[in-house]
């Protein structure tokens, strides 16, 4: 590209950019009258007057670690419910974290081999489903491998009930924290 071209191009996407921006400066609600209103209060874009900013992220805006809100309690700026979330992470807080979202609610842990049964394998992953504390708030799978004859980890049945007695010592341990939350709260 030669020197001449390459100014003009340079020139077309400066001037491009600025009528952009002028643009999108007009996306406001409009000042000019509307019929049946006052003057400068509305606009076909803001019939009504009032001034009201609206978020992508809804009503009350993006919380990141905690802030303002009537559901503190329940979620503390993470997406899911904090009792759940710190229960989970407290319940199998033996074995190796390889995953843990708090805004999706998703735990998955690493390959944990226990010093008693070394030929065999867990993998958990916790699902947390609400922002309230409720028994149907967490949902955990759990994945079991052994070792064959040939050294080779392949996958095994996992022993019924397992993945439900780990959310329920989950559900007993979010309460306790609840509970202890409260008392907290009661003795300030």
């Amino acid at each position: 590209m030669t020197y001449p071209a390459l100014t003009r191009a340079k020139s077309t996407a400066a001037a491009l950019f600025l009528v952009a921006a002028f643009g999108l400066t007009a996306c406001g609600p409009s000042t000019s009258n509307f019929p049946g209103q006052p003057t400068g209060t509305g606009g076909p874009n803001n019939p009504t007057g009032e001034r009201q900013r609206e978020s992508i992220f809804g009503e009350d805006g993006l919380r990141l670690f905690g802030g303002g809100g009537s559901d503190d309690a329940a979620g503390s700026g993470i997406g899911v419910n904090s009792f759940l979330w710190r229960a989970s992470l407290d319940t199998i807080s033996f074995m190796p974290l390889a995953s843990a979202d708090p805004f999706g609610g998703v735990i998955i842990t690493d390959w944990y081999r226990d010093p008693n049964a070394t030929n065999e394998r867990l993998k958990v992953t916790v699902y947390i489903l609400d922002r309230r504390l409720r028994a149907d708030g967490v949902k955990v799978a759990v994945f079991r491998q052994a070792l064959d004859e040939r050294g080779d980890w392949v996958d095994a049945r996992v022993a019924p009930g397992t993945a439900l007695q780990i959310e329920n010592a989950i559900l007993v341990r979010a309460r306790q924290l609840r509970i202890n939350a409260i008392e907290a709260s009661e003795t300030k």
